[in-house]
């Protein structure tokens, strides 16, 4: 089901002062930048060997991740993996008795297919399911 980690995702405040730490402090290569309309996010993508760490910016409050924020700070959002086939990997999930916040997949940066699965059945951490 699981192929690899895709990427890591991290809730920032201001991605500019962000980007700079990943990119001239760590030396991390910038991938791309790219809004993601109907997340109201904009991402910043750093590629650490085959794994990507996704800087996250709302560009609405009323994003997940302007919420997140403010609930928790800045700081690492969710884990995503790789599977190959998203609806399969859902149907098997709820039939393991997973609760989806994502029934259905929708896309995500980079023109993937995303689905989150609640925290509540991984214990705490939001995860998320992304094909290429």
């Amino acid at each position: 089901m699981i192929k690899k980690i895709d990427h890591i995702g991290i809730a920032v405040d201001n991605l500019e002062s962000s980007m700079e730490t990943f990119r001239d402090i760590l030396g991390l290569e910038l991938v791309e930048v790219e809004e993601v309309p109907d997340q109201n996010v904009k991402v910043a993508k750093f590629r650490v060997g085959d794994i990507d760490i996704e800087l996250l910016q709302a560009t609405s409050e009323d994003s997940s991740i302007a919420k997140y924020i403010a609930k928790k700070g800045p700081g690492i959002h969710h884990i995503a993996y790789n599977v190959d086939d998203v609806k399969e990997t859902i149907n098997e999930l709820e039939g393991k008795g997973v609760v989806m916040i994502d029934k259905e997949p929708r896309q995500g940066a980079g023109g993937k297919k995303i689905a989150f699965i609640h925290p509540k059945s991984t214990s705490k951490i939001l995860t998320e399911l992304c094909e290429d």
